[in-house]
Parts: structure tokens; sequence; C-alpha cells
């Protein structure tokens, strides 16, 4: 017998093609179980339901109340996701700011 589970997303802020630093214009929505528990983090950092971005502090100093506002039943934390996405801000720049300069790749 064997089992499986998919266990991350990611979610783009620009296509893959646009730009050779993509990964950084991208989130990570995580199963962080048990159950239908995920996360949404961006380099250290983890998405709350208030929509702003804090460290993730180690799974040993994670406390229930913090975890209570930053883990998301699977489509809730797509949705946190995509709602990110556009509002994201590398070096000054926004997705559409990219988008603008260099055009729609139409690659996703």
């Amino acid at each position: 017998m064997s089992w499986e589970r998919v266990t991350e997303y990611v979610v783009y802020a620009l296509p893959e093609d646009l730009c050779s630093d993509w990964y950084h214009w991208s989130f990570t929505v995580s199963w962080r179980g048990p159950g239908d528990l995920w996360a949404v983090t961006h380099g250290g950092s983890c998405l709350g339901a208030d929509g702003r971005w804090d460290y993730e502090p180690s799974p040993s100093n994670r406390e229930e109340d913090w975890k209570a506002t930053h883990r998301f039943p699977l489509n809730e934390a797509l949705r946190l996701a995509h709602e990110a996405a556009p509002k994201l801000k590398i070096n000054g720049f926004t997705p559409a700011d990219l988008l603008a300069k260099y055009g729609d790749t139409n690659a996703h």
C-alpha cells in the first residue's frame, strides 16, 4: 500500500520566464497539518490573517494563538497568496511595474 499528499503549491506574481529571478516573485503555500492547515510563506515570512507578513518562529516556538492566525484551509491559503501577489514589492517594483516594462509573456 501507499499514499500520497500534495504538500506545496507555488503562486507566482510574475510569469516564470519574464525574469531570471522569478522565485523572488513567488509565494509558497505549504501544508502544515495535521488536517487541512496550510501556511503562505515568502522567504522567512509567513502571511497572517490580517494580511501582514510576520517572521515565522521555529516549530517549537509557534504558540497556538500565532498558529490560529497564520494557518488556513487550503482554499483560503491559495486565495490569500493570489491576493498578496500583486502587492509584492521588490526593490521598489511591483509585478505590474515589471509587466508594464517588459510585457506580459502570457506564460501562465
